[in-house]
């Protein structure tokens, strides 16, 4: 069920006081893939969510300007990928226009989940998801999927990646820190 309870434009707010707002919340750091006849594509997301557990779901928005857009649509599935915080250049790549999608992958190991999704080695965790919905809210489409399979790094790893106040940090294991630069 859809619900709209107001839709009424919010009132005006700077793109530039938004996203000051939003630099204040720290997301860890994935690489979304899918492959499919258009190819193997990936993008570095920060935007991604839990939905529910049964059945298990997530969400992953994705600016409709992303070169992956169309090929994660038209596939129907995707990979999410769970930056450690020794990825950071792979995250660049991966959200830089500048390198060919063959260029974004050469940086590392890839295997191919259940759904066909490119699965990086090393990540902390890659979730194989086969899209369920895909709705368009402002630039961006935000693609529901449901959770086929996860692999867990099996190794120590180092602590997660995250986006913080416009730059990467990473979550503290030691709990004394909540993020370190």
């Amino acid at each position: 069920m859809t619900v709209v309870l107001d839709p009424r434009p919010a009132p005006a707010l700077s793109t530039a006081a938004f996203r000051d707002g939003m630099a204040a919340l720290a997301s860890a750091i994935s690489i979304v893939t899918t492959d499919g006849p258009g190819g193997a594509h990936g993008f570095t997301a920060s935007a991604v969510c839990s939905v529910s557990d049964t059945p298990p779901t997530v969400l992953v928005c994705i600016n409709r300007t992303a070169s992956a857009h169309p090929h994660i649509v038209r596939h129907g599935v995707l990979a999410i990928n769970v930056l450690h915080a020794g990825q950071s250049a792979l995250s660049d790549r991966f959200a830089s226009r500048r390198y060919t999608m063959a260029e974004r992958f050469a940086g590392a190991t890839w295997r191919r989940g259940a759904t066909g999704a490119p699965l990086l080695e090393g990540a902390l965790a890659s979730l194989d998801c086969r899209i369920s919905d895909v709705r368009d809210v402002g630039t961006h489409a935000v693609a529901f999927a449901h959770v086929i399979a996860i692999t867990h790094a099996t190794e120590a790893t180092p602590p997660a990646l995250l986006w913080f106040r416009r730059g990467y940090g990473r979550a503290s294991q030691d709990g004394e820190d909540a993020f370190r630069a």
